[in-house]
């Protein structure tokens, strides 16, 4: 209770925080910040060049109350009650290979699986979608799985964010709705008045807008990749 009360304290005074000029702390996963955040990154460091961002990369919780970050960019389907925050978009994925793996594997019987720890959801739907418990590459890092796929060392989950993005890379099949994750921002209850949060925020969520089609997976020439 006392170190709940203390992190309200402090939650408010940097509420009441105004400005646009000092530190705002970002926490989101690898396989985002490196591709389809950065670009959003970059473009509000060029709107606000005072305010300075710390991006966090990790998988892990980060706790909003004890100010580890601000902002928390995540993929879930049940965010914590304690902290407010906005479903930004729906991620779609599905199972990709290189073209070349799979232009020669499309029986899913004897596709090879890569072993994906990188977060539960991809470990979960591994272990449904594969049989065999032992994989030949296994990683609990999302880029570097990303790199085994495209060197045909088996296939794996990936985000339509990043799979439909990669000329190297072929979806198996189309995307079902029970592997959707919500995208959501995340901030502590204290902070929704902070000057730099709601501009964040605002930035945040005007640009994952523009491109809705490519996290819900939509090809725009309608086509399939279904075998």
């Amino acid at each position: 209770r006392m170190e709940s009360e203390v992190t309200g304290v402090d939650g408010t005074l940097l509420g009441k925080d105004d400005s646009l000029i000092g530190p705002l702390r970002i926490a989101a996963i690898s396989s985002m910040s490196t591709s389809i955040l950065m670009p959003i990154f970059s473009s509000f460091c060029k709107i606000h060049p005072q305010i300075d961002l710390h991006i966090i990369v990790s998988s892990a919780t980060v706790s909003l109350a004890n100010r580890e970050a601000d902002i928390a960019i995540r993929l879930t389907n049940s965010p914590p009650e304690m902290l407010i925050g906005k479903r930004i978009a729906t991620i779609t994925s599905t199972i990709y290979g290189s073209t070349h793996y799979l232009k020669h594997q499309q029986n899913v019987n004897q596709l090879k699986w890569i072993g994906a720890k990188c977060c539960h959801f991809h470990d979960s739907w591994t272990k449904q979608s594969c049989e065999e418990k032992a994989h030949q590459f296994n990683s609990n890092d999302a880029m570097t799985i990303l790199s085994a796929v495209q060197e045909g060392l088996g296939v794996t989950f990936l985000p339509c964010f990043i799979g439909d993005t990669d000329p190297l890379l072929k979806r198996y099949c189309d995307p079902e709705p029970r592997f959707d994750l919500g995208l959501w921002v995340l901030t502590h209850p204290e902070l929704k008045h902070n000057a730099r949060v709601l501009a964040f925020r605002h930035h945040l969520i005007q640009a994952i807008e523009e491109q809705h089609q490519l996290f819900e997976g939509i090809k725009i020439n309608g086509c399939s990749d279904e075998p």
